[in-house]
This record gives C-alpha cells, structure tokens and sequence, in this order.
C-alpha cells in the first residue's frame, strides 16, 4: 500500500531533521547519496517518495537506522507543528472555506504556527457542534438506512468475525452467557467492571491504557443489556474504529457494533438453522426467536431482519413505534409505504393509525404478540406486533412482510385486517370534514414542548458525548 502524503510529510521532517544535525547542506547530502539536491529538496517536503536503496544511502550518511527515518513520530516539536498545519489545512473542514493555505516558511516562529493551528482547532470542534445536530442526523440516518437496504441489512464480514470471537471463547451453543462474554473481554485485554457512576452521556467507558471496559451496574430489563454494551464496546476495537470525522461515520460506527453484539448474542449459523426449520414447519415467530437466545424481543426482531433475507428468501420489515405513534426505529426491504420528511427521513414520523404498529396499542391483552393484515397502496402487508413499557413510555415492536410471505409465519390465519391510504392525509391525519367545520374555530390546545428541542448535543470529540464528564471519571477510577 503507497504511504499517505502525512507519511511522506513526516519521513520528508526526519530526513531533513538528521541532515541539519549533521550539517550538511541539500546540495552536501545529495552528494553523498548519489542525487540531486534538488530531488532531495522534494522528498524532504512530502513531494515524493523514495526508493528504499536512497533511505539506506541516506541513513549511512547520517548514521542512523533506516527504522529510524520510517518512525511514524515528528522529529522535534517544530516538526510537529507543521504536520499538524498541514493535516489541518487538507482537511475538508478548512477546504470547504475556499481560503489559501498559509505556506510555512523557516523564518516563522513557532508561537505564530501555535496561533494559526489554535485556530484551526477552533473551527474543527465548531464543525462537531454543528455536525450534532438534528438535520444533520436524519440526513446521515437516511443515507446509513438506504445503504443497509441494499445490503438487505446483512454484514457477513462481522457475522464470521463474531463466529470466531465465540469459537475462541469456548462458546457451543445456546444462550451466550455474561461468564463467556468476560471471557472474550479477557482474550482481547480488558476486563469488565461495572461502575455506578457512569457519565449520563455514555453507556460505557474504555479504559485503553488500562484494559479495563466500565459498565452500568443494573442490567437493562430483558437480561441481555450488559452483554450487549459489553460486546459494542469489544467491536469498537475489534473493528479498528477511530474517533468518527462526522456523523455517517459515528452512526456507521454505531450500527457495526450493535450488529456486533447481535451476531454475538445470536450467532449466524445457529440462528440460521433455527429460523430454516421454523419456516419448514411454517411457524416462524419472533417470540420463539427472542426465547431460542435469551433476548429481547426487540433485538430478536432486528436480527431477523439481517438473516431473513440471505437465508430464508423472505423480504421484511421492522418498526419500533412509541407511544404517539412516531416511529424511533425502522428498517425495510419489503417496499411498506413509509411516512417521509422532504429529506426521505422517516425516524420521526408518524406510523398510519391503521398500521399493526399502532392498532396493537388498543388491544386489551398485551402479552401475545397482535398479528394484523394491512391493505395499503403497494399491496397487502401480513404483520407481528408485540408491545412493552419503558420509563419513557410504551412503545411496540414489528415485523412484517408481504401478503405471499405469511405463509411461513405464526399467525398467518388472523381475521384482523385494516386498510391504509397513507400518505394520503384522509387516512388518518385529516379529521372529517363535517368535524373539522364544528371545532375549527371553536378549540385552543396548548402544545406539549419537547425539551429536547432546545437542548444541544453535548460538547465533545463523539456526537452526544460530554469529553469532561468521560475524563473526570476515569481520573476517578484510573
């Protein structure tokens, strides 16, 4: 692989740093290495890459070890800086402004490049605030939708990276346990402490420079929460992740190591082979799935959707709604009509009354999952819905798939049929009109805020993540 320009920058520094302490000239050391000073002159500025018999030249001549020139470290604190400037000014943060690059020159002081790189700085965390916020989020979340989409949500580099993980971990079969996951924990370096104090911001926090992963200390209901953070924080290492540059890449981030987690928790094959046979017998059923591994119901219905297409030919789709109808989780292959801002973002938008999603709201006994069929302008939809409760409110999961589909499924012989319009404002979002002429002018409601309106993202280097409060604890725990 060719070396990056800031690598060529940095050997360019060496080089010029042990030529200076040997006091030679460019013309003095091209000499001795056989070129011009002239060419050494463009390898010294990053312009081009030596041959591997010139570094050796070059490391003789100054009497040091080719390793030496190769190091990815400035050579001085000066050297530093203008690494630094240059990266800065060839980021697309600095691009985007359409200003010239200041040239740097021997006679600049250092306090003039501290100056100029504290201002670059500057306008890098200015840009994380503003990448925080919330249309840049349905911006980036539509764009990672559309993308898993097309991949019919399924990752098979993670799938047989988690295969392996588990096989070294002594893991077989059935539900995976918190012993195994501290295991695959220890295997990489860490061990897993869980920590009252956690920073609001966060869900974990790891410890690099002493291997340590810290974690809530009540795991979440449904028994699988701990393992699951335990595991996201384990992927970030294990899929080389770097601090993100926006937010694509913090959301991109976000869903491998929750797809990590998953193919952990429900490994591919086994999974497969469980969901193959049901649909043999025609009674595939996301109950089944979630009890099969010891999940959530929630995580079994988004795990389906990464396997139901690649292994079982069965087109989807998955929603969590809450309480109000909007939907906070979503993904489809199946062509659903889906409600859309003017963006193609859907999170936030409110599911038709008529849906599953919705009507099972209504229903009187809430520990079976609602099975509906739904007519709608791209056919007819066959769908599983079960709800629950949070602190926050209650919310529902489904899953559906098309009319041709049901065949597999659980269920399938519902009577409960209801038909959308949507997004045809008279399906559900228009009051009728001999309702709408009595109270139109007649009522006065008053809007419940959402404080989150008003309340930015917090500063930080991670969308969301307060830096201060992640430093303060682990100086506390260190």
């Amino acid at each position: 692989m060719p070396p990056t320009s800031l690598e060529l920058s940095t050997l360019g520094h060496r080089i010029r740093h042990q030529r200076i302490a040997h006091g030679f000239t460019l013309d003095e050391l091209g000499e001795r290495v056989g070129v011009a000073g002239s060419q050494l002159s463009l390898i010294e500025n990053g312009k081009r890459e030596p041959k591997l018999s010139l570094l050796q030249a070059i490391a003789n001549a100054t009497g040091v070890e080719v390793a030496d020139l190769l190091s990815s470290e400035p050579p001085n604190r000066r050297a530093a800086l203008e690494i630094e400037l240059e990266r800065a000014q060839a980021g697309s943060v600095f691009r985007q402004l359409g200003i010239a690059p200041v040239k740097v020159t021997k006679s600049m002081s250092d306090e003039t490049l501290e100056s100029i790189l504290g201002l670059h700085r500057e306008l890098q965390r200015r840009e994380r605030e503003a990448i925080a916020t919330p249309e840049e989020a349905r911006r980036a979340n539509t764009e990672l939708r559309l993308k898993m989409r097309a991949l019919d949500n399924y990752l098979p580099d993670i799938e047989k990276l988690a295969e392996k993980q588990l096989k070294a971990a002594g893991h077989v079969s059935g539900a995976l346990t918190h012993r195994t996951v501290s295991i695959m924990a220890e295997k990489l370096g860490f061990e897993l402490i869980y920590a009252g104090d956690l920073p609001h911001s966060t869900r974990s926090i790891t410890d690099l420079e002493n291997g340590r992963i810290y974690l809530p200390p009540a795991s979440i209901p449904g028994g699988h929460g701990l393992r699951s953070m335990a595991l996201q924080a384990m992927a970030h290492r294990l899929l080389g992740h770097q601090r993100p540059t926006d937010y694509a890449d913090f959301l991109q981030q976000r869903l491998e190591i929750n797809y990590y987690a998953a193919c952990c928790l429900m490994p591919e094959t086994a999974s497969a082979a469980f969901l193959q046979q049901a649909k043999k017998d025609r009674n595939l059923a996301v109950e089944d799935f979630r009890d099969a591994f010891g999940v959530t119901h929630e995580a079994a219905g988004m795990r389906l959707t990464n396997l139901a297409t690649r292994h079982l030919g069965i087109r989807l789709h998955f929603l969590r709604v809450d309480g109000s109808g909007a939907i906070t989780r979503v993904y489809e292959n199946d062509d659903l009509p889906l409600p859309m801002d003017v963006t193609g973002a859907v999170d936030g938008q409110i599911a038709c009354r008529r849906f599953s999603a919705r009507a099972a709201f209504s229903e009187q006994n809430r520990t079976t999952e609602h099975y509906q069929y739904t007519d709608t302008p791209a056919g007819t939809y066959w769908c599983s819905t079960q709800t629950g409760t949070t602190s926050e409110g209650e919310f529902s999961i489904t899953v559906g798939v098309p009319f041709d589909d049901a065949r597999w499924f659980r269920g399938r012989e519902t009577q409960k049929r209801a038909a959308s319009t949507c997004p045809d404002e008279s399906c559900c979002r228009r009051a009728p009109a001999e309702v709408t002429a009595r109270w139109s002018d007649k009522a006065w409601p008053s809007a419940r805020v959402h404080m989150q309106m008003f309340s930015p993202l917090p500063r930080g280097t991670f969308p969301g993540v307060d830096d201060n409060e992640v430093y303060a604890f682990l100086d506390r725990h260190a």
